[in-house]
């Protein structure tokens, strides 16, 4: 699940193998062994992926499903924002 996790985020981010590589200072054939389950990254790489997509650990695990968006600097009326664009996502 963890490969699968990798490509998805990867993916909405609209990143390629190379630029993700490139931002976690790795080589493309990594993500690319990564993603195929080949092999697994390292506790640390773990977290710097984590880090990387603004997600936990335990989401890159599957053992949450929840992703959690950092509005630090932003004012209540921000936060309030995203959360009826939000809402109104959740309604389609």
């Amino acid at each position: 699940m963890l490969g699968l996790r990798i490509k998805e985020l990867r993916l909405s981010h609209s990143l390629n193998q190379v630029e993700l590589a490139q931002r976690l200072s790795v080589t493309k054939q990594t993500i690319s062994n990564w993603e195929n389950n080949n092999i697994q990254p390292s506790v640390d790489m773990l977290v710097k992926i984590a880090d990387c997509f603004s997600v936990t650990t335990d989401y890159l695990l599957d053992r949450e499903n929840k992703i959690s968006i950092n509005v630090d600097g932003l004012s209540t009326t921000e936060i309030a924002h995203i959360e009826q664009i939000i809402r109104d996502l959740k309604k389609h």
